[in-house]
């Protein structure tokens, strides 16, 4: 799936691309640097004695594993599965995509990795934008079922036609895995963004929380409010960057794979905070595609390792109570206890 959102870090953070730059306070030594991978500009900051090795370590990774989980990248696992209809993946790969068929069952099928041929048909993935006819609709959504992968050990085998897209749940265990990372080079505090995906090790260097601010999506100069978190990653779904228009309408790239249909309930916004950054990735577009009273009920299920602050299209702000204490907004807004 296709999934881009803007994101301010309250960090204190200087960030030029392509560049190093090393501080060293009073006590502890810093480095920041900037990359362009997976369609996006990701950012990583680490605070340590080995914080260049952990950094290079860390954008090495990420170049691994976007050669590993691109269909931009013909040679990738996920293109020569594509390509094939079955094939043998790494230990990594099926991993990842275990763990989207587990959400997709939990979701009732919003999270479908099979969504990809309705990206390629409504042009998000290659910016060729189209609004497709009820026939090519019906045609395309003849191929989105997740439930039709099979997947043995490290085999997977796709239904006849169809192709895959780990993209809305890759850049989550990839965040996850820079905080692997930043310890094993005994990092004592990091932050990385991936195109606003952002996830955060232990607390900043002089004993706060990191702060991460949220878009307004009415409003793109303006943050909404800022959460504080510490070993967390905050992901945000939301159409307000990825749409195009036509005939005076908007169509986001957050897809619905039951009806083929950009999303088109109540919420313009969804940030999920969760220790577990795959999880978070991955219901942050689900639970969008649920609209603001599912995606409730959904938390309220299965909401013992991730909390929501959803923004609907009238304005009003929800946030559940897990995260309520570290949330900060000059808005009103509403609580959602269990």
């Amino acid at each position: 799936m296709v999934k881009r959102m803007w994101a301010v870090v309250l960090a204190g953070v200087l960030v030029m691309g392509g560049m190093w730059y090393v501080f060293r306070g009073r006590e502890q030594k810093s480095c920041t640097r900037q990359l362009f991978a997976m369609d996006t500009v990701m950012s990583f900051t680490a605070y340590g004695e080995r914080c260049e090795e952990a950094v290079d370590a860390a954008i090495e990774e990420v170049l691994r594993l976007d050669a590993m989980l691109s269909t931009g990248n013909v040679e990738s696992e996920i293109s020569e599965v594509n390509e094939a209809g079955e094939g043998e993946v790494s230990g990594e790969t099926a991993a990842i995509l275990r763990k989207a068929m587990e959400i997709f069952g939990r979701t009732d099928g919003l999270f479908d990795v099979t969504v990809y041929p309705l990206v390629e048909l409504w042009g998000f993935s290659t910016r060729e934008y189209h609004v497709p006819t009820e026939e090519e609709l019906e045609d395309t959504l003849a191929l989105v079922d997740g439930s039709r992968i099979e997947l043995n050990g490290e085999t997977v085998v796709l239904g006849e036609g169809q192709r895959m897209d780990l993209g809305g749940i890759a850049k989550g265990y990839t965040s996850a895995r820079m905080m692997d990372i930043f310890r094993e080079y005994g990092i004592e505090s990091g932050m990385v963004t991936l195109g606003g995906n952002v996830q955060v090790l232990n607390k900043k260097v002089d004993g706060s929380k990191w702060q991460v601010g949220i878009r307004d999506p009415k409003d793109g100069e303006a943050v909404l409010g800022v959460v504080s978190v510490e070993n967390r990653a905050v992901i945000t779904s939301g159409g307000y960057e990825r749409y195009f228009e036509e005939d005076g309408n908007r169509y986001i790239h957050i897809l619905n794979p039951h009806t083929g249909y950009p999303a088109d309930q109540d919420l313009v916004s969804v940030t999920v905070v969760s220790e577990n950054g795959m999880l978070a990735d991955a219901l942050s577009t689900a639970l969008y595609l649920m609209g603001q009273e599912r995606a409730v009920a959904y938390w309220e299920e299965y909401g013992e390792d991730f909390e929501l602050i959803l923004v609907r299209d009238d304005g009003e702000i929800c946030v559940t109570e897990g995260i309520v204490e570290g949330f900060q907004t000059e808005r009103e807004y509403a609580v959602i206890r269990r």
